[in-house]
């Protein structure tokens, strides 16, 4: 890093803080303002907040794609994009047309506030931002020399401080001008990459012949269980929260097939850089850094302080995101329904949320060291739990009694915790050797069909 690498790094922050603090919430402001920016998102701040916030997992990416080469786009894009387009399809318009403010909102419309409550503990869990810290204490390391800790520290500050003043709109404000950076920087690496070294080519004569096969290498089982977490889509808070927060229901779900449209872009981009980095720098030894290491290799003066840029600019439009869901969550579906406060406290509540989510996203840190098993555990046990209560509580007639639906949650999130603990007590192999979010998934299908009743109001 040099002095101009510094000095943009610098005017990045100073401008992310400007867009933040452009205007603050009132101590009284009510929920739909602090949590949906009172339902006036247009379709380019849809898009842009949707595409920089739900692709904060940029290392984990890199270490994916320098692993495992092309197929990252099969195991972490395709699979993606289906969920995303069914989401689109199925429940865009409905989501917005509710009026809600929140995934426990729609539980306690169709169940009742016991299913609503853990649906919220398990929505709080899915959204504390853990991935994405370390991340950012992972760059701060590579980019700036410093010791995870203090990355981690001043990566999250540096991310929620803005929000903490002026809630989902400042979440807004500065993912439009994070969107940006995430493309630009990546274009430019794989521009110079492209003309200092070649194409295609270059990349099959020095990666190994895995990197350009469908599966990278990997079984199928492992790749088959990914398209089942990427349906942890259907139940993404952030999802939720862009389309309530829309303009109307055609930007909720015009809004998300241009998202997939950007994610494929970027999955192309983010892809073959990887591939890039594991030709030019065959022996890392942790591949969560490839990108940074690679863009320190190549680029000059100037043009890595750019895509230092995007690389911080894509965790950090997650952390805040993420954050400020986990925050709302605490403090409308967890506290308020536990306390019976008024609307008139969501600010103060929801701001210690965001400390409460901010020190709870250190912990899984001393457990995990790869990003993308934080991503595996986290979404194997969520997803079962959420997924079909919430999905139909949407689509169709059919729908669980309101026990039913609570006893789902709670029983299939909690057999697939104990399926992800068996791993450490089984010598590294899962039970029966099922991947954790399958009993959770079987639980939760046989509770329905043994419970479903026909809802034609």
């Amino acid at each position: 890093m040099h002095t101009i690498d510094y000095l943009l790094i610098i005017i990045y922050l100073v401008l992310l803080l400007t867009l933040g603090f452009i205007r603050r919430l009132k101590k009284n402001s009510s929920a739909s303002e602090v949590i949906v920016g009172s339902r006036l998102l247009t379709l380019p701040a849809f898009v842009a907040s949707l595409v920089s916030t739900w692709y904060g997992g940029i290392l984990g990416v890199g270490e994916y794609s320098y692993s495992h080469g092309l197929s990252n786009w099969l195991v972490f894009g395709l699979p993606y994009y289906i969920a995303a387009f069914l989401f689109a399809i199925f429940l865009a318009k409905r989501a917005r047309q509710s009026e809600l403010l929140t995934i426990p909102d729609r539980l306690a419309q169709s169940y009742d506030n016991r299913t609503a409550l853990a649906g919220s503990i398990v929505v709080y869990l899915m959204t504390v931002p853990a991935a994405y810290v370390l991340m950012i204490g992972i760059l701060s390391q590579y980019l700036f020399g410093w010791q995870l800790w203090i990355g981690i520290v001043a990566g999250t500050v540096f991310s929620l401080v803005y929000v903490f003043t002026g809630g989902f709109k400042s979440v807004v404000r500065t993912d439009l001008f994070q969107f940006t950076l995430m493309f630009v920087g990546f274009a430019v690496l794989l521009t110079v990459l492209f003309i200092d070294y070649g194409g295609i080519s270059f990349l099959k004569a020095n990666v190994p012949a895995t990197h350009f096969s469908w599966s990278g290498g990997k079984p199928v089982g492992y790749i088959a269980v990914w398209y089942v977490i990427a349906l942890a889509t259907l139940i993404e808070p952030a999802f939720y929260q862009r389309c309530y927060a829309a303009k109307n229901k055609e930007v909720a779900q015009k809004g998300i097939f241009i998202s997939i449209a950007c994610w494929a872009f970027f999955d192309f981009m983010t892809t073959f850089t990887g591939i890039y980095a594991k030709a030019l720098l065959p022996d890392l030894a942790n591949p969560v850094g490839s990108y940074p290491a690679l863009a320190v290799m190549v680029l000059p003066a100037g043009l890595l302080g750019l895509f230092a840029l995007s690389m911080l600019a894509t965790v950090m439009s997650t952390i805040d995101s993420y954050s400020f869901v986990a925050a709302s969550t605490f403090s409308r579906d967890i506290i308020m329904r536990i306390k019976k406060i008024g609307e008139s406290e969501t600010t103060r509540y929801t701001r210690i949320g965001l400390f409460v989510t901010a020190l709870l996203a250190v912990v899984p840190l001393l457990v995990f060291e790869s990003v993308v098993d934080i991503w595996y555990i986290f979404g194997s046990i969520g997803t079962p739990a959420l997924l079909i209560p919430l999905f139909t509580s949407f689509v169709g007639k059919w729908k669980m009694p309101p026990a039913s639906a609570f006893w789902s949650i709670i029983l299939s999130g909690s057999i697939s915790l104990i399926w992800c603990l068996s791993k450490f007590i089984n010598d590294g192999i899962y039970w029966i050797g099922w991947e954790p979010i399958f009993p959770g998934l079987v639980l939760s299908l046989f509770i329905f069909i043994m419970t479903f009743k026909e809802n034609n109001n």
